[in-house]
């Protein structure tokens, strides 16, 4: 067959296969029939085979790649032993996708023959020689030289150096590959003479074995401590981590088992027959079978890293925060691991929710439970931890995981409530989802924050109705209020008149049982007696600690009986506060108690009728004018405590009640109600001085009662020695018919003089304890504008409305 012939069968055969486009197929068709290039990839037949059937496929044209399946199989059949190659790369070389690549390319020059080998007869100096014209097969020459060279370069074969690497890939040591401890990795011996890019390319795919080294022996180290007593340290999601590691571990092994079959078949070498039928394995082969495993073995391999030493949750959070990636096929086998990693965590969550239960025996949960009285189970008994809580939930959820748990617990102990099982199953079936094992799994989030926020709101309403109509919450606190606070006036009133002649003695002298009898005559003597008995029967008399010198009304209090599982709330510190509050209302009481009494001594009947008044003009101007003192003293002293008992009564104690009132009805959950009533106990003691901040002004108040105390105390002996006086004035005019003379000579004369002493002293007396109140009273004005609560200015406008304490301070 000479050139036109050819020439002609060609252009006849690329009319046939690419009628569309005929000019530009037969220009490169002679440009690469002339070229003297060789192909730049390996006489592959079954691999170009399936490459085209795999284009075919992915152009939407499958039927096209069933048709070339069964076309290539009948000639293969036909042809044996010849080899299809070249046929199937010119083919494919003369295919749109090949010279869509290529008709971006200049053309190709025309190959000349090496400069060693003579030019082939007939052939032109600048023209295009046929690669079928080559009588001295110069290429196969050339590669035949090639392969001899690299022969003679290697010691050990590939065949050898790829079985090996798969030893490595597999953790055990080759003939050549081996593991150095030293350099901690795989690698050829120094003596064994190899070509430098074969060492490196061993070198690199041997990385692989290193990884899966460090995988599985971090799998070993876990798996071979369960059986032991160590297992705590183990845990439920380590495990889960470990058997997913396994299952990955496992699908590696099924690959280097397939590896392993590809290495038997020979390694076809350049120059020899193409023919070669089966899946051979090479070094580059196996870059490219190596290299997705590689990047999920290297994954691993940074999981174990960062996983060693951590549990629980906190190890379910260092994964997940590997997830975050943008490579498909790296987020696809890191949702995988996380699925089996989180599921115990999942189903942690989900029994505490649902349940109440804490199944977490290793420690691993990020909610932890601590032993406690019943009392404390709500506010002590569970807490997060932070290091064991993941990531992927955020401290919002975590707090509302943490207190549905804590309400079914609550119900369940402290309540003796079990309608909050029936609250989770609707809370469950109104999200959709179940309350059996396995319902929540890792990337799931949205429906846990679903099922939380139901679970929550339910279980939370059964709780709230639970706490305000069984155990009638409101009414206790009203309770406390009444009397403790001292809010229900008659019965406080009541109280005073009943204890007051006990608790002026001595405190050692008192006693407490006495003083119960007395609190129920006070209840029974005023609207008290009309309460439910369960909340009188609360209400009894403490005594605190004292010391020598104290009295009655130094020691005594009330205290309220707070039971399960209303002690959540008035725990013994709350308590504590209350009877800190009480003990600052009694004083005041008290305070205000004694005034009463001084106003009933120094009643104008009882003055006008004292025979002081209606003696000579020295005498009873002297008396006068101490009952004036006395009586600007009293006024200035009761505007004082009728002025701040009825701000700390109403804008305080009334103010606080209503505002805590409302919260109370508006209570979603118990942490809304604890907060509301802590809010209620702290306004109370910022706005009636109590508060850490107003200790000073707080010494200056205590100071103005116990000076009005004494001033009590110096009027009742006052007018005790006063009407002792009286009374003996009253025997003398009995006395003065039978006795002869007149009982001036011996009595009047001695009584006036001791009444103008004792005026006189009460003078002395006045002006000493006007001149402290005075003192204590400005001290005490002067303080309040540098009180923080906005509240207290009130009360400074009430005490100084007409501004006198103002002038009289600044003409000071």
């Amino acid at each position: 067959m000479d050139e036109h012939q050819s020439g002609d069968l060609v252009k006849e055969l690329v009319l046939r296969l690419v009628p569309a486009d005929s000019g530009g197929a037969l220009r490169f068709a002679h440009r690469l029939l002339s070229s003297r290039l060789a192909p730049a990839v390996l006489p592959d037949e079954h691999a170009l085979a399936e490459s085209v059937k795999r284009r075919l496929a992915a152009s939407g044209r499958p039927d096209d790649a069933l048709a070339f399946a069964d076309l290539h199989s009948k000639l293969s059949a036909r042809s044996r032993p010849a080899s299809l190659w070249p046929l199937l790369y010119l083919l494919d070389s003369l295919s749109p996708h090949r010279r869509g690549a290529a008709a971006c390319l200049p053309d190709l020059p025309t190959a000349a023959p090496p400069r060693h080998a003579p030019r082939a007869p007939g052939t032109p100096a600048g023209g295009a020689a046929l690669v079928s014209k080559d009588p001295d097969n110069i290429r196969e020459i050339a590669l035949r030289e090639y392969t001899e060279l690299v022969l003679d370069e290697t010691e050990v074969s590939e065949a050898t150096l790829v079985r090996d690497v798969l030893y490595a890939c597999q953790g055990i040591d080759g003939r050549y590959v081996r593991y150095d401890k030293a350099s901690d990795t795989y690698d050829l011996p120094a003596g064994v003479r190899v070509p430098g890019s074969t060492r490196t390319l061993v070198r690199k795919l041997c990385e692989v074995g290193w990884l899966f080294r460090k995988v599985r022996g971090f799998v070993s180290d876990n798996v071979s401590r369960l059986p032991s007593h160590a297992a705590t340290e183990v845990g439920t999601v380590a495990q889960a981590f470990c058997s997913a590691l396994q299952e990955e571990l496992s699908d590696y092994y099924k690959l280097l088992a397939v590896l392993e079959s590809y290495s038997l078949h020979p390694i076809p070498t350049p120059g020899s027959d193409s023919g070669v039928s089966g899946n051979y394995l090479s070094l580059r082969c196996l870059v490219v079978w190596l290299a997705e495993p590689a990047v999920k073995m290297r994954l691993m391999a940074v999981l174990v890293d960062g996983c060693r030493g951590l549990r629980g949750g906190g190890m379910a959070g260092a994964i997940h925060g590997h997830a975050q990636h943008g490579d498909p096929m790296v987020q696809d086998f890191m949702g995988r691991l996380l699925r089996r990693v989180c599921s115990p965590l999942f189903e942690m969550v989900r029994s505490w929710v649902l349940e109440g239960e804490l199944e977490d025996v290793f420690g691993e949960f990020f909610i932890v439970g601590q032993p406690v009285k019943a009392e404390s189970l709500w506010r002590e008994g569970y807490l997060i931890q932070s290091d064991m809580l993941p990531s992927f939930i955020s401290p919002v959820l975590a707090q509302r995981i943490l207190r549905t748990g804590k309400s079914i617990n609550f119900l369940r102990v402290c309540c003796d409530d079990n309608g909050w099982a029936e609250a989770a199953t609707e809370a469950a079936a109104y999200v959709g989802t179940t309350t059996s094992r396995g319902g929540l799994g890792y990337g799931q989030i949205d429906a846990l924050e679903a099922l939380v926020v139901e679970a929550a709101k339910r279980i939370d309403q059964r709780l709230m109705d639970v706490i305000h109509k069984r155990y009638r919450f409101k009414d206790h606190c009203l309770a406390i209020k009444r009397y403790l606070l001292l809010g229900q006036g008659d019965f406080v009133q009541y109280l005073m008149d009943v204890v007051g002649p006990e608790l002026s003695e001595p405190a050692n002298r008192i006693s407490s049982f006495h003083l119960a009898g007395l609190l129920e005559t006070a209840i029974r003597a005023s609207d008290a007696q009309y309460d439910d008995r369960d909340i009188l029967d609360r209400i009894r008399v403490k005594m605190m600690d004292h010391g020598d010198g104290d009295r009655g009304w130094d020691v005594f209090s009330l205290e309220y009986d707070a039971r399960v599982p209303l002690d959540t709330v008035f725990t013994a510190s709350v308590m504590k506060m209350y009877l800190k509050i009480f003990n600052f209302l009694w004083k005041l009481k008290h305070v205000d108690h004694s005034l009463t009494g001084v106003w009933k001594t120094m009643k104008p009947n009882c003055i006008v009728s004292s025979p002081f008044y209606k003696e000579g003009t020295s005498i009873r101007a002297q008396f006068v004018s101490v009952l004036r003192k006395c009586q600007v003293l009293f006024n200035e002293m009761n505007h004082f405590v009728t002025n701040f008992q009825y701000y700390i009564m109403f804008e305080v104690l009334e103010v606080s009640w209503a505002r805590f009132s409302e919260e109370m009805d508006a209570a979603k959950d118990l942490d809304d109600l604890l907060m509301g009533h802590d809010k209620y106990l702290t306004s109370i003691v910022e706005k009636s001085l109590l508060g850490e901040r107003s200790l000073g002004i707080l010494r200056n108040l205590f100071a103005l009662f116990d000076i009005i105390l004494q001033f009590r105390s110096h009027a009742d002996r006052w007018f005790e020695r006063i009407y002792e006086l009286q009374l003996r004035g009253k025997s003398k005019l009995k006395t003065k018919s039978k006795e002869t003379g007149s009982w001036l000579e011996g009595g009047r004369k001695a009584m006036i003089q001791l009444a103008g002493e004792l005026f006189r002293k009460m003078g002395e007396d006045l002006d000493s304890i006007a001149k402290d109140y005075t003192a204590s009273l400005d001290s005490f004005i002067s303080q309040l504008p540098l009180q923080q609560h906005v509240d207290l200015k009130f009360l400074l406008f009430r005490l100084d409305f007409t501004e006198y304490y103002s002038r009289v301070s600044s003409n000071k």
